[in-house]
């Protein structure tokens, strides 16, 4: 295996991991004291520490806490790493394996279930946000990006650079581009040109030896591996290379809410039916929640039909009054806008904010998200849901203050693309994806059970209607429901009741991969890919 990077030589490492340490340290500082002594170490490392007798130590781990579930932290956390550079990476690496630690990385912080800043065991998190660097090259159509950057930054660097490139990942600009391109990453331009993972061309990560690979060095399996399989399984991924799509310069958007009594029920029936053969120019997602109707003076469920269109309103038109006339989409609910605009655009509808007075600069900023306490689940449709099982499910959304199903569509260029190409396989056949939300501000165990309780019945309520053998659910919204394999000690057969449903059938080349770099799986949490070579000698943590 070539190596795209040394700071030493192996025999460099190996003295150093035995050198001799006063017995007398806590785990912590001997930890720290390693990286403080690292060879060919930056300087700057003491700069990017942090313990918990250092003051800014509470401010940085609650940075990136998206959800309020996870405030009140375990008490396993030894230390934060917010490193400048590979070396402090590499430093974090090797001293964590010397010393017994486990390792969260955390690019952004939306990980429904708190995976990259979380443990039930001694651990080390490394957070990125000091790695955003952003480098356009708008005559290749590619783009470097660095894991700690956030979408909402690439989103801005790339339209300041060009109007007529984009990239087709999610619509929350404070989304860490580290977890959610090696999850899959979909968005309002899946439908023309894929998920964010099937328009990366290179990588560069760290591996369990301290190594910086490239896409040549790390060689096809691992780049296969990372691209929808989630890169915490397998080291700590620097930064992407990506590929930038055309986008025309004039989009169109429209959000178009429609409640029960407006026959919301009928046109998601009719919806489900066309949305998935639509011209692959056309993104329109539905998003269903009980409101307080002022019109009907009571609670309703509405559904809002959010849309991109990659065309001007004229070429609209004809098309929703075509294949969703029931929408009865009028010139005056759509908005003709650049595709910078549609990014402000969704961004907004996701904040619940108006983007109308919005400009691009907002995009840059990185505390602007939806608080609360949440838990989400997620499916896949390959079958319409007929109107009895849709009204069932309103029934169930009145039960909450605050529960919110998001259905997008699929089709297009999704199902062009096999499920082999990357670990990421739900595609072909597939109607829609569904996210479930509930989202809660009460504290306390009882609020808590009272909301998961919930979002489970929902769940449960479910399962005649969405996929099966496996029920399919996208690994970037994590459900530890569905299975964990206690902090990574566990068989490939245990491990495969939520590995399934994430991969599908790649879940074994997963396994493979993973078993050949990282035999002894170092990299690990709660839902990371098993290697196979402990399947006959299981030991929990």
């Amino acid at each position: 295996m070539k190596y795209l990077s040394s700071y030493f030589t192996f025999a460099t490492i190996i003295a150093f991991l035995f050198s001799f340490e006063p017995p007398s340290l806590d785990t912590r500082e001997k930890f720290v004291q390693c990286l403080y002594n690292y060879p060919n170490i930056s300087n700057s490392i003491s700069n990017v520490v942090y313990t918990q007798t250092n003051s800014s130590y509470s401010s940085i781990l609650d940075m990136s806490i998206r959800n309020y579930r996870f405030s009140n932290l375990s008490s396993k956390l030894q230390v934060i790493v917010t490193p400048f550079d590979v070396s402090h990476i590499q430093a974090t690496i090797m001293c964590s394996q010397r010393h017994g630690l486990q390792i969260r990385t955390r690019s952004g912080g939306h990980d429904y279930e708190g995976l990259s800043y979380v443990a039930q065991v001694p651990f080390v998190i490394i957070d990125l946000f000091n790695l955003r660097q952003i480098t356009v090259d708008v005559e290749n159509q590619t783009a470097w990006v660095q894991a700690g950057a956030n979408l909402g930054e690439l989103y801005y660097t790339i339209s300041q650079k060009s109007k007529i490139l984009g990239f087709p990942a999610g619509v929350c600009a404070t989304v860490g581009v580290g977890g959610h391109f090696s999850g899959g990453g979909y968005g309002s331009l899946m439908r023309k040109y894929g998920l964010a993972a099937d328009n990366i061309i290179d990588a560069h990560i760290i591996d369990v030896n301290g190594n910086l690979l490239d896409r040549e060095a790390m060689g096809e399996d691992l780049f296969w591996a990372i691209r929808g399989g989630g890169g915490a399984s397998f080291g700590v991924i620097v930064d992407w290379k990506i590929k930038l799509v055309p986008v025309p310069s004039t989009v169109t958007v429209f959000n178009v809410a429609r409640t029960l009594e407006e026959n919301a029920t009928e046109i998601i029936q009719k919806w489900q039916l066309v949305v998935n053969k639509l011209d692959e120019r056309i993104f329109i997602r539905v998003d269903v929640k009980k409101v307080n109707s002022v019109e009907h003076g009571k609670q309703t469920i509405q559904a809002n039909f959010v849309s991109m269109f990659q065309g001007g309103v004229e070429e609209l038109i004809p098309l929703m009054q075509k294949n969703l006339p029931e929408l009865g989409l009028d010139r005056k609910d759509c908005t003709e806008t650049s595709w910078i605009g549609s990014v402000l655009f969704a961004n907004a509808v996701y904040l619940g904010t108006n983007y109308t007075n919005e400009a691009p600069e907002v995009l840059l900023n990185r505390s602007r998200y939806r608080d609360g306490i949440v838990k989400a689940k997620s499916d896949y449709v390959r079958k319409p849901i007929p109107i009895d099982g849709l009204q069932g499910l309103w029934r169930l959304l009145y039960e909450v203050p605050d529960g919110e199903l998001e259905l997008a569509p699929y089709g297009g260029r999704m199902d062009e693309i096999s499920e082999t190409e990357i670990p990421f396989s739900h595609r072909s056949g597939i109607i829609y994806h569904i996210h479930y939300v509930v989202v809660w501000e009460e504290e306390g165990d009882e609020a808590a059970e009272r909301y998961m309780n919930w979002i489970r019945k929902l769940y449960k309520y479910m399962e005649p209607y969405v996929s099966n053998s496996p029920r399919a659910a996208y690994m970037n919204y994590r459900d530890l429901d569905i299975g964990v394999n206690n902090n990574g000690y566990t068989s490939y057969d245990q491990a495969s009741i939520w590995g399934l449903k994430y991969f599908g059938n790649n879940f074994r080349k997963l396994a493979e991969v993973k078993t050949k770099v990282d035999p002894h799986n170092f990299f690990r949490n709660e839902q990371s890919i098993p290697t196979l070579s402990d399947e006959e000698n299981v030991s929990n943590i």
